[in-house]
């Protein structure tokens, strides 16, 4: 038994080193000289047809690319609140938008609310490729491409934060939602004193995974966004040259940081959230 125990143990480490190999050997890439980089990645990086020699820490630890980065380069800095000027306010009418109408899908019952909730399930499997000309047509008629507005509203209105808030919501005890009711409160009091506190691990998993989503999307700002002024600091990254490889280390390795950093802070709710998400209705 404590062999079986011992080969699984075994195999899961094997699969996380798999998973986190890659970040590794990016990390110390951030640290590596120009000079030891390209000896090391010669044929990755197209400069060669030498072996790799990947390695987990570097030979003379530098902080060239780092300083390059975030001293010499102000377009990544640009790139990088272009990203925080898009992604925060979409997240903000998320929650704004999507939290009252996922407490309507799990506290009422009105007429057609299933074909509803279905429709929207449907849409929040449509990938973006499937809607990105209606989407292009709409925006251009409103006036918003080649604004930051073509990567805000449209993300205010996606369906996966609704759903997934919605199965929060109704784990909320129907009779504590009662008991506020028979003692006077309204509907949005019981929304915001009772819905909001007790869903909160649902809305930190949407919020969450909207954030991931829009952080790393590649093909929305392509598609809308024309003006190089205004793209996100994901589309830094396929930009930077062959030469310039300690730099694309140093910048893949901050793009990742927030999210890792908001992901290690929100590891709870997003479990809870993610669990809420199966309830049955």
């Amino acid at each position: 038994m404590k062999r079986g125990k011992f080969w699984i143990t075994a195999a899961l480490f094997g699969m996380c080193l798999l998973v986190w190999l890659p970040l590794l050997i990016m990390s110390a890439g951030v640290f590596m000289p120009e000079d030891e980089l390209y000896w090391r990645y010669l044929s990755p990086l197209g400069l060669g047809r030498d072996r790799v020699r990947a390695a987990l820490l570097p030979s003379y630890p530098s902080l060239e690319a780092l300083e390059e980065l975030l001293i010499r380069s102000p377009g990544f800095f640009v790139m990088f609140w272009n990203s925080c000027i898009q992604v925060l306010p979409m997240l903000l009418g998320q929650l704004m938008a999507g939290a009252p109408a996922a407490w309507a899908f799990a506290r009422f019952r009105f007429p057609g609310r299933r074909v509803l909730f279905g429709i929207y399930v449907v849409l929040m499997v449509l990938p973006f490729q499937v809607t990105q000309v209606s989407d292009y047509l709409v925006l251009d008629r409103l006036g918003f491409l080649d604004s930051h507005l073509a990567m805000i509203v449209p993300g205010i209105w996606a369906t996966l934060p609704v759903f997934i808030m919605t199965r929060s919501f109704e784990t909320v005890p129907h009779a504590l939602v009662e008991a506020a009711r028979l003692d006077g409160a309204g509907e949005w009091y019981v929304f915001v004193h009772i819905g909001l506190p007790l869903g909160y691990p649902g809305i930190v998993t949407a919020l969450m995974l909207s954030f991931v989503d829009s952080w790393n999307g590649l093909e929305q700002p392509i598609t809308f966004l024309k003006d190089k002024t205004l793209w996100p600091v994901v589309l830094y990254l396929p930009d930077i040259a062959g030469d310039k490889a300690p730099v694309a280390f140093a910048a893949a390795l901050i793009v990742c940081l927030l999210p890792a950093l908001i992901y290690l802070n929100c590891q709870e709710e997003l479990e809870m959230g993610v669990a809420a998400s199966g309830v049955k209705q």
